[in-house]
């Protein structure tokens, strides 16, 4: 996860700790800092992360460009100034591609799950004076579902990115590398593979009868204007997208969404305005007086489940962020050679920041919410921070011009990465974040300090 506010969470927990003063910052839950409003909500608190599957690594290895902009696309360094201060990056809206539903900003959301890209928090220039959110979408199978922003207003993915660095969130014009980097990046982001769907679009398998009629339902024409259908905009056979631009009766014209994987995609619509698949059902149903049966309607919502649905859709544990530091670190064994100073640069601060968050999922050992296994998680934090130490140093070396020393302690890294820290953190894990007894008994703490805090101002 790149919400890089670790340095917060630590701070509030030293709430919790016996002796130990250090200056207060940002709580996640809370979101307190100066750079976020009061009662920000950016998950960090979660406890599973949705999985991310490439189609590089289906077909093959996966390009040193696509490693690049998934470096980018976790690093705030390349937003303004606001976001790097929160530590938010494209990663945090958009949790390994998928759509964070519990981002909340307040006065740039409305609810969970939507976020007004023309609000004044980010980039003032950018403030249109409206709060008009959209819905943070999921970037899995973005090659396929052109045109891009919630009204399609632009085909090339491309310029789609630049306007979200430059515009949105007041980056600096990113180099073309980097911009090539992120689209290749994200054009990587597969589909989360669905059994029940067949090359067509079609339902296979073992589907049951309610899914059946549903299927037939989705195709039928509606009453008022037979040249409509379900189908005819979420074309199965492609994607489930039309790419075209529709009035559906919520306020304008927008862009067709995909149903693949769509379970894991609430809120629904552009805004974000409906939590379920039973709401959007009775929405068409009302809009386009289709004069659905209550039957009908648990027929369609049936249908669509199982179209949206997907085999394993989150990670859990540490694995996958140790998987996803070995991939951004993989970039340093060419960078460092090089003398590619920015690189360098940009992958030992989006590593530094991954490894400090891992950190804290490891509580220190004064966290009065933790019970047992003090040393595991002191051994734990200590092997994490030591790593953070060693990339700092290969930072120095390089820009130096001590590519030699980089690379040495370049190996080192790669030692520690691959023998030691994995079996360090597989002795902590029972007492870490990752488990999920010990994941409540932590943020329900946190939440205490946080209300008793809130109570005595």
């Amino acid at each position: 996860m790149s919400v890089r506010r670790w340095s917060g969470i630590a701070a509030v927990i030293g709430l919790l700790m016996v002796g130990l003063h250090e200056r207060v910052l940002a709580f996640p839950v809370d979101g307190d800092q100066a750079a976020l409003p009061a009662k920000t909500e950016l998950n960090e608190d979660a406890l599973r992360r949705p999985r991310e599957v490439f189609h590089s690594e289906i077909t093959g290895r996966r390009s040193e460009l696509i490693k690049l902009g998934n470096l980018a696309f976790s690093s705030p360094s390349i937003l303004g100034n606001v976001a790097q201060q929160a530590g938010i990056s494209c990663e945090t809206c958009h949790v390994n591609g998928a759509g964070n539903a519990r981002l909340f900003v307040p006065k740039m959301s409305t609810r969970p799950g939507n976020f007004d890209t023309t609000g004044p928090l980010f980039n003032p220039k950018a403030d249109n004076g409206v709060l008009d959110p959209v819905r943070i979408p999921s970037l899995r199978g973005a090659r396929y579902l052109a045109p891009y922003g919630a009204d399609g207003r632009m085909p090339s993915l491309r310029d789609f990115v630049r306007n979200v660095i430059v515009n949105e969130f007041a980056g600096a014009e990113p180099s073309p590398a980097i911009l090539d980097a992120i689209v290749a990046y994200i054009q990587d982001i597969d589909f989360l593979p669905n059994q029940s769907l067949g090359p067509t679009g079609r339902l296979v398998g073992k589907i049951s009868d309610s899914e059946r009629r549903g299927e037939v339902l989705f195709t039928k024409p509606f009453p008022h204007d037979s040249g409509l259908s379900c189908a005819a905009c979420h074309i199965p056979s492609a994607a489930f997208v039309d790419h075209r631009q529709h009035d559906v009766g919520s306020g304008g014209l927008f862009k067709t969404p995909t149903l693949r994987n769509a379970d894991f995609n609430a809120p629904y619509f552009h805004d974000g305005r409906f939590d379920s698949y039973d709401q959007v059902v009775a929405h068409f149903d009302r809009v386009f007086e289709l004069g659905l049966s209550a039957q009908d309607q648990k027929d369609l919502v049936a249908y669509l489940t199982a179209v949206g649905d997907a085999a394993m859709p989150y990670d859990q544990g540490a694995g996958a962020t140790l998987k996803e530091i070995d991939d951004f670190a993989s970039l340093l064994a060419t960078a460092i050679p090089a003398g590619d100073k920015e690189t360098v640069a940009l992958a030992v601060d989006t590593i530094g920041g991954e490894l400090r968050e891992l950190t804290e999922h490891y509580p220190d050992r004064k966290d009065t919410s933790v019970p047992g296994g003090e040393d595991e998680r002191a051994m734990a934090r200590a092997s994490l921070k030591e790593v953070v130490l060693l990339l700092r140093r290969i930072d120095m070396a390089v820009g130096e011009g001590r590519t030699s020393d980089a690379a040495a302690d370049y190996r080192n890294y790669r030692s520690l990465m691959f023998a030691a820290v994995p079996s360090i953190l597989a002795r902590a894990d029972r007492w870490s974040l990752f488990n999920a007894a010990v994941h409540d008994r932590h943020y329900e703490a946190l939440r205490q300090v946080m209300q008793s805090k809130h109570m005595s101002q």
